[in-house]
């Protein structure tokens, strides 16, 4: 349930209603709004007088949360999530579009401080990279670990760009937390709950990509862990979805983001990449992301797709990057957004 306070509210009653649900044995969370704060109620409530609550001072009306997922849910916030990322604080989920750019993998520190550079001076305003890579053969590059989150944190200093990395178990956690701007959960780990609620114990903004074959409600309920765990700075991304069809990767789920945003009040981001695995369907999947309300793009972008140690095939260059921002832009522009 969440306890709906009234316009003016001051922090000693809200404090009193905490106090009064700490009581009853039971987690809060206090969200702020821009119009009244509101504060959610999760735990067994069959022994909770909500009378007692709902006649605290300055308490509005109690309301039951009828979604599965808590504290992700429109119910307990109507207005959308604002999460600020890297050194310049870029806000995602506001009016301009976040575009997050650079190659499935850091493969040496030559190619991710220029493709940095590039991916910069194309508007975008972080640059992507595995330090770590969980890949299906395990013959495959598997990234260069502590020494990639370096050469990262480096792109970090010398371009302002914020970076976004992958963690891919619960020990890298706390290192990755150290060098990244924003700790991404693959895929693969979406429902990795031991890895969910370690994130859930930082202050870093967690990107969330959606499950190969997960549901709307299965994703929104790996969120519902992290936030749960204590940090409410989630980025769901939609990458596509495992489906019969064979010309692309993965089949992306365009629907998924007007859906995600009437169910939840968290940022969406959409990955073309993952989400098409072919680089000329990029462009066309990303136009299509943002005008469908995504609020930004994670695109992979390598100088050289054709030699690229992971996933060239999906990756474009940098000039095709340039001008795909140009097009996302007049886009963004005719639904209202800046790019």
């Amino acid at each position: 349930m969440i306890v709906i306070m009234k316009p003016g509210a001051t922090g000693k009653e809200v404090s009193h209603v905490v106090d009064l649900i700490r009581d009853y044995g039971l987690k809060d969370h206090v969200i702020e709004g821009t119009d009244r704060t509101v504060v959610a109620c999760i735990g067994d409530k069959r022994n909770v007088d909500k009378g007692a609550i709902e006649n605290a001072p300055m308490v509005e009306r109690i309301v039951p949360i009828l979604a599965p997922y808590k504290m992700a849910s429109v119910e307990v916030k109507q207005e959308k999530s604002v999460i600020e990322i890297g050194p310049a604080r870029f806000p995602i989920g506001g009016n301009k579009v976040g575009i997050i750019a650079g190659p499935c993998a850091v493969e040496d520190r030559d190619q991710l401080l220029r493709t940095a550079e590039k991916v910069k001076e194309a508007g975008a305003i972080a640059i992507r990279g595995g330090a770590y890579k969980p890949r299906t053969s395990p013959y495959s590059f598997q990234g260069l670990g502590e020494e990639g989150l370096k050469i990262l944190a480096e792109a970090r200093e010398k371009t302002g760009l914020a970076v976004v990395t992958e963690v891919i178990g619960v020990e890298q956690v706390d290192v990755v937390a150290h060098y990244a701007d924003v700790l991404q959960i693959g895929a693969r780990n979406m429902q990795h709950y031991p890895l969910l609620e370690a994130v859930g114990k930082t202050n870093k903004p967690v990107m969330l990509k959606r499950g190969l074959s997960a549901q709307i409600d299965e994703f929104l309920l790996a969120a519902e862990y992290i936030i749960n765990g204590g940090n409410s700075q989630v980025i769901l991304c939609e990458r596509g979805i495992r489906t019969f069809e064979r010309y692309v990767r993965n089949t992306l789920c365009i629907s998924a983001v007007a859906e995600l945003n009437d169910k939840t009040h968290l940022p969406v981001v959409v990955d073309p990449s993952h989400g098409t695995g072919h680089a000329h369907l990029v462009a066309a999947a990303s136009r299509a992301a943002i005008a469908a309300g995504a609020d930004g793009l994670l695109v992979e972008c390598h100088l050289d797709p054709e030699h690229a140690l992971s996933d060239g095939a999906q990756s474009i260059t940098p000039d095709a990057l340039s001008e795909m921002m140009v097009q996302i832009k007049k886009i963004a522009e005719a639904i209202g957004r800046d790019a």
